[in-house]
């Protein structure tokens, strides 16, 4: 009879930690993504890393923002996060300028927020986890410099509200300012709508006035519409380089029609960004509001590169298995 009284006992010692160890989070316990323009391909896949994430950590996670370039609006959809007071914030800055006030606001309150993508620099976030914009723009620039053989005029598709647009810019600028003949004759600002640049392209081409050699587009919905009119016009020989990997992109590469693309990892940023938060929730600073970036001894990155992948005709067939297979292991 001791030896049953102690066994039960030892469960009923067990059973409290079993029950509360699967998981180290409270009920009340939530994160927000905070993006703009939610509906296109990149951003749904960083809303499965962040949903992924939420998952294997088993807390409430919700993605939100307009379905359309709005910079007031991702502000609202932040003010609305913010009042939930929740655990952590991720957030791409639409416009660095509109994001930053209500970026200090929350972390005056004690809300941790990283951006993602596009950063807030001059804001009180705590670290920016992302792609290296100026080297993606490198990259592109040497892309589009070696078939144009080093001459030709360019077209270039931006927002230039944007701080990683305007990075990206500045990294093709400096690859063609090592080749005189290569000229930027034309910058358009897409606003996040992709029928600009669609408009745009066909109003180039019938006009006839520029007659640009390639086209660089900073983001992810323009190349897809300019290799659209291009195709419709039959125009053949362009150099086309895009940026990020959503189907049609990579249909037009596989098509000849689009060159390169520069691919980032949307889904990462976001898988990675909720972790960082979760660690900041449960393992709190001393202070959210301190200068990470001249403490020898800080807890936190200034920067997380999440890296970029190249993509041209030669392994677009080998991205796409790679990442139908990933998609099948989530």
């Amino acid at each position: 009879m001791l030896n049953l009284t102690k066994s039960l006992s030892f469960v009923a010692f067990l059973l409290p930690l079993l029950n509360c160890g699967g998981s180290r989070h409270d009920v009340q316990e939530k994160y927000f993504l905070v993006g703009n323009n939610v509906k296109v391909e990149y951003w749904q896949a960083a809303g499965a890393g962040l949903h992924r994430a939420a998952t294997q950590l088993q807390v409430k996670a919700e993605f939100v923002g307009p379905d359309t370039y709005d910079p007031k609006g991702q502000r609202e959809a932040f003010q609305k996060a913010l009042a939930q007071k929740p655990g952590g914030i991720l957030a791409s800055a639409a416009d660095p300028e509109i994001m930053k006030p209500e970026i200090d606001a929350a972390i005056s309150q004690g809300v941790p927020v990283i951006t993602i993508d596009s950063d807030a620099p001059a804001s009180k976030r705590l670290l920016f986890l992302g792609t290296d914009n100026y080297k993606a723009g490198v990259i592109g620039g040497q892309v589009t410099a070696k078939h144009l053989q080093g001459k030709g005029s360019v077209i270039v598709y931006s927002m230039p509200e944007q701080a990683n647009i305007n990075d990206r810019l500045r990294g093709y600028r400096d690859v063609f300012a090592a080749h005189p003949g290569i000229k930027i004759v034309e910058t358009i600002n897409v606003k996040g709508d992709p029928r600009i640049a669609f408009d745009t392209t066909m109003e180039i081409l019938e006009k006839g006035v520029l007659k640009p050699d390639a086209y660089v587009c900073l983001q992810s919905t323009s190349c897809p519409e300019v290799a659209e009119v291009l195709s419709r016009n039959k125009v053949t020989g362009k150099t086309v380089v895009a940026m990020d990997t959503d189907q049609r992109t990579l249909e037009w590469i596989q098509k000849g029609l689009i060159t390169a693309t520069i691919g980032q990892k949307p889904y990462t940023m976001a898988f990675y960004g909720l972790k960082m938060l979760d660690d900041l929730y449960h393992h709190k600073v001393a202070s959210l509001d301190a200068n990470w970036a001249q403490d020898p001894f800080a807890h936190l990155p200034t920067f997380v590169d999440t890296g970029v992948t190249l993509i041209d005709k030669s392994n677009v067939e080998s991205f796409l298995r790679a990442r139908e297979s990933a998609g099948e292991k989530k």
